[in-house]
């Protein structure tokens, strides 16, 4: 019986057709109501506690993961977005005749001064030491989708994080009544020896 409530504990934490999951795949904790659907004596109160801090460690494992990609993102979106920003300026003024006067970053502490001629194309670092042209149009259409599917991709990563953490405090308050559950067995287990040990003394002094 041990065993087949194990099993029940264990499919929580796949993905597998039966398992409830967020719109990501990631598997919902089991709801504890009564103890005693996972465990039925004391001897089920171990494995089972460990199968539940195992799946809190998977949920604390994709939480970390999660938090640093929002990081990553929350980094590369300013970017992207002051990318896009320039793109649209200069479609904004490519057909006029006057040069651009701005100035360029050559490293931290230096910047110089430029005439940016009127251009129908633009170079986009993609990563990896990749730097591809592209005209105007489709430059502000890669960088405005890139944009939205970073944007996308944060909200995702948002709600995965608070499905998450929803997820391990369901575990948490599982083991604390497994927890208590024990506890309670325990302190009955212990009642009813007291109770056998008072009825043998007693019998040995009616003998």
């Amino acid at each position: 019986m041990a065993t087949t409530k194990g099993k029940e504990v264990e499919t929580a934490g796949r993905n597998d057709a039966a398992t409830p999951a967020n719109p990501r795949g990631i598997p919902q904790a089991p709801f504890v109501d009564k103890v005693e659907d996972y465990v039925t004596s004391r001897a089920d109160v171990e494995p089972t506690l460990r199968r539940f801090q195992e799946l809190i460690a998977k949920y604390q494992f994709m939480e970390q993961n999660l938090q640093r990609r929002v990081v990553g993102l929350k980094d590369k979106m300013p970017d992207i977005q002051k990318t896009l920003d320039t793109v649209r300026f200069l479609q904004m003024r490519k057909d006029e005749e006057d040069p651009i006067e701005t100035t360029f970053e050559l490293n931290e502490t230096l910047h110089a001064k430029a005439k940016i001629p009127p251009t129908d194309e633009v170079y986009i670092w993609l990563g990896a030491n990749v730097m591809l042209s592209y005209p105007i149009e489709e430059a502000e259409q890669l960088l405005d989708s890139k944009l939205k599917a970073a944007t996308q991709s944060l909200q995702n990563c948002e709600e995965d994080l608070d499905f998450l953490r929803e997820q391990i405090t369901t575990m948490e308050v599982a083991i604390a009544r497994v927890y208590n559950w024990d506890v309670v067995q325990k302190r009955k287990e212990k009642e009813e020896e007291e109770k056998t040990k008072g009825k043998k003394s007693e019998t040995a002094e009616d003998g």
